[in-house]
């Protein structure tokens, strides 16, 4: 079948067409942008956070009278928690991972107010972290009970000790992470922590900054009048655990609050809910996009058979077959669609960068474009194989009437 002649065709009635190929570059455009989106989104939400969470819980307590001893609270509690049948250890700390709230600091290979410092989130835990989180250390050793200290609410001085992650490691040393083990790193500008240690993997508390996995642990209890537990469980045993120890709480101190119990697997629910509801929402938009861009589609190639009528019977009493009208209109859509699916190509890469400069989201893949012309091109195919068909379907008698 000849290109030409259909073509010309088109451009003798060209209003529609023109229509439905801009209808296919937008859609296109805001198609593989959403999809690169999505992509980007569902990447993040899938990042290991580095610790154990099927097995981990936290819960808040917090005391409310003037007479109630803090310290001596955390110890005992520490010490009835990490005793229950089931508890493998667990942990005073400030924070957890992707909770989205917490500390964060700066550290510098050198001292003084002028070195720039890199962005680290900061985790207070004593010897159990490693185990209450289920931590992997990769190089040096884990903290001693000699290097745990109590820190008041408004100190400001730090241990000589710190464990690293070994992002933040890379961060610090990036011709060689491994130097940062047993090398002194500077905080608050000149206070110096020796790195004893360095973790595989941990994330910070917040889940949309980009040094999410650049960690410091750090050997303390903190004394802020509101404290954390993080307790890890043998695997299966969270769920039952979870009112034992919150029952425990309550019941060994009356001068406290006991509240916020939550599992780690809902904190990272909480944590990513907007990303989540951002893919399904731009998911349904695609959805909606290619479904509205079909009925276009259907819509034209209808009215294209229906103007058509008497000109397809007399093809038709000439000698045309039934698969030569229906390859005519499905032609002609892959002329239109191919002149939307260029046009979008253009449309994409522009929307793309505008996305990258004002909102700094990641550039699109360069293999989402010719995958979504393929995409948009067979969808037209099937939008217009329903019109195209009843085409073929027009008998040769419709050439002799004369209305």
């Amino acid at each position: 079948m000849q290109i030409g002649p259909i073509w010309r065709a088109l451009m003798r009635n060209k209003t529609g067409a023109i229509l439905i190929a801009l209808q296919v570059a937008v859609t296109m455009a805001i198609m593989v942008n959403a999809i690169s989106i999505i992509q980007s989104r569902a990447e993040s939400m899938a990042r290991p956070s580095g610790v154990d969470e099927p097995n981990i819980f936290h819960i808040v307590s917090v005391g409310y009278t003037e007479d109630f001893d803090e310290r001596s609270v955390i110890e005992q509690d520490l010490a009835a928690i990490r005793a229950m049948p089931g508890v493998i250890d667990a942990i005073q700390t400030n924070s957890v991972p992707l909770s989205g709230g917490g500390w964060s600091m700066g550290l510098q290979t050198e001292p003084g107010a002028d070195q720039d410092g890199v962005g680290v989130a900061v985790y207070f835990v004593d010897e159990h972290g490693l185990d209450t989180y289920g931590l992997k250390l990769v190089a040096g050793e884990n903290f001693t009970p000699g290097d745990v200290e109590w820190r008041e609410r408004q100190a400001t001085d730090w241990p000589s000790t710190t464990l690293l992650t070994q992002a933040m490691a890379e961060q610090l040393f990036p011709d060689n992470w491994r130097d940062a083990l047993g090398a002194t790193v500077y905080i608050n500008d000149d206070e110096p922590l020796v790195v004893k240690g360095i973790i595989e993997r941990m994330q910070a508390a917040w889940n949309g900054w980009d040094g999410v996995e650049r960690v410091m642990l750090v050997p303390q209890h903190t004394l802020f009048g509101s404290t954390r537990y993080v307790i890890r469980t043998e695997p299966g045993q969270r769920d039952s655990l979870m009112p034992e120890v919150e029952k425990l709480l309550a019941d060994s101190n009356r001068d406290r609050i006991v509240r916020g119990m939550q599992t780690m697997t809902e904190t990272r629910e909480r944590s990513y809910r907007g990303d989540s509801s951002m893919i399904k929402l731009l998911t349904f938009t695609i959805v909606l996009l290619l479904v509205i861009t079909s009925l276009g589609i259907v819509g034209l190639a209808s009215f294209s058979v229906s103007r058509r009528t008497k000109q397809i019977g007399t093809r038709r009493a000439l000698g045309a077959s039934k698969s030569s009208i229906a390859r005519y209109f499905m032609t002609e859509n892959v002329l239109i669609s191919g002149v939307g699916v260029a046009l979008g190509a253009v449309l994409t890469v522009g929307l793309n960068m505008l996305l990258v400069d004002a909102f700094g989201l990641d550039r699109l893949e360069i293999w989402l474009v010719p995958a979504a012309m393929l995409v948009l091109l067979l969808v037209g195919q099937l939008a217009v194989f329903g019109p195209a068909r009843r085409a073929a379907g027009v008998p040769p008698a419709v050439a002799t009437r004369t209305i």
